[in-house]
């Protein structure tokens, strides 16, 4: 057998492994989508972009047994959503693994029969912080992301997960959710039906800031405030239009990620020192954060 028949039957072999774990969401109209079985009692991670409608979803096994599903939680700022199947035992649970740039990968669906692309990892990337988007760390692959495709899972060439693919993270780019950071949102969704993000209400823009105040923060910018939300925390911790951002609780805060990134869900509902440059002097107000919506 040739060096290269060898290295196909193992991709072959990594795809009907990892196929095992993953299922048809029928969650939409049209094309079913993929999901990633994430418990062996029917919990199912998806992406949440597929799953549009609440009720009479369908999840198809690799046997072609058929089971009703309800939604546990969903997430769309990192695209996922966790399912749970009706009166499910005893489901294959994946293994996952971490990868480097360069590694190869494989993009496994099941629109409705298996399939899947091969690719190699072309970047390690994140956080990625914003209005719509909130992610700790992104894979950037290559692979083909065909109709159905996303909810699947990433895989490499022992067909252990790697992360779960979306064709909705990013225009023209197949980006996956890492397994370790799908964990932990799934945890959430899990216990809350929600991963909760910290808010302030506040409108903001980069602005550096002056060399006296740059030197005494060890920092050269910050974010000026430029709308207060009516009845937000901010408003109600003292903020001010004009006021410039530079710091909450133990975070620097220097442009819009790091603010995000300081605003994460053990901040919900906890009154923090949030730093700010008002009239050329810092000030510290005080502030109970509230809850992204």
């Amino acid at each position: 057998m040739s060096e290269l028949q060898k290295f196909s039957d193992g991709l072959a072999a990594a795809v009907e492994q990892a196929a095992k774990a993953v299922v048809s969401v029928n969650a939409r109209q049209h094309v079913p989508a993929s999901g990633v079985v994430w418990s062996a009692d029917g919990e199912i991670l998806t992406a949440d972009h597929v799953v549009q409608r609440d009720e009479n979803i369908q999840v198809k096994l690799a046997d072609g047994k058929t089971y009703g599903a309800s939604i546990l939680g969903r997430d769309p700022a990192s695209d996922l959503a966790l399912l749970k199947a009706d009166g499910a035992s005893g489901w294959a649970v994946p293994e996952f693994a971490e990868v480097k740039v360069g590694h190869l990968v494989l993009a496994v669906g099941r629109p409705d029969e298996v399939q899947a692309t091969l690719g190699s990892v072309v970047a390690l990337g994140g956080p990625v912080r914003g209005r719509f988007r909130y992610l700790d760390a992104y894979l950037q692959s290559d692979v083909t992301m065909y109709p159905g495709f996303s909810g699947g899972p990433l895989v490499d060439v022992s067909g252990r997960i790697v992360g779960v693919n979306s064709s909705a993270l990013a225009r023209g780019a197949s980006l996956a959710v890492p397994a370790s950071v799908a964990r932990g949102i799934a945890d959430a969704l899990r216990q809350h039906g929600r991963v909760k993000r910290g808010f302030l209400g506040v409108s903001t823009q980069p602005v550096a800031l002056p060399e006296g105040v740059a030197g005494k923060l060890n920092q050269r910018q910050g974010l000026m405030v430029i709308g207060v939300e009516k009845g937000g925390p901010a408003e109600q911790g003292g903020a001010m239009q004009g006021d410039v951002l530079v710091g909450v609780g133990s975070h620097a805060v220097t442009d819009i990620e790091s603010l995000q990134g300081a605003l994460g869900p053990e901040t919900v509902g906890k009154t923090l020192p949030v730093k700010v440059v008002r009239g050329g002097e810092v000030k510290e107000l005080s502030v109970k954060i509230g809850e992204r919506e």
